[in-house]
């Protein structure tokens, strides 16, 4: 694959990937979204009913 180099250990195992992001930004971005999706798992949630009140006191949305 072009514009991915891999840096390789002396066993030569890949350890890390160099990527040209004008060739290949969509796959970084899909990389990004996985890892902040990944570290943000344990996170507790907010119900969406309490979004939508707190968007309509803000004046964000009408209710």
């Amino acid at each position: 694959m072009t514009g991915i180099q891999f840096l390789t250990d002396e066993k030569g195992r890949k350890t890390a990937a160099v990527i040209d992001l004008k060739k290949h930004r969509a796959l970084w971005e899909d990389i990004e979204d996985g890892l902040i999706s990944e570290s943000r798992r344990k996170e507790k949630g907010i119900p969406l009913e309490k979004i939508k009140a707190d968007l309509v006191r803000r004046g964000r949305v009408r209710g």
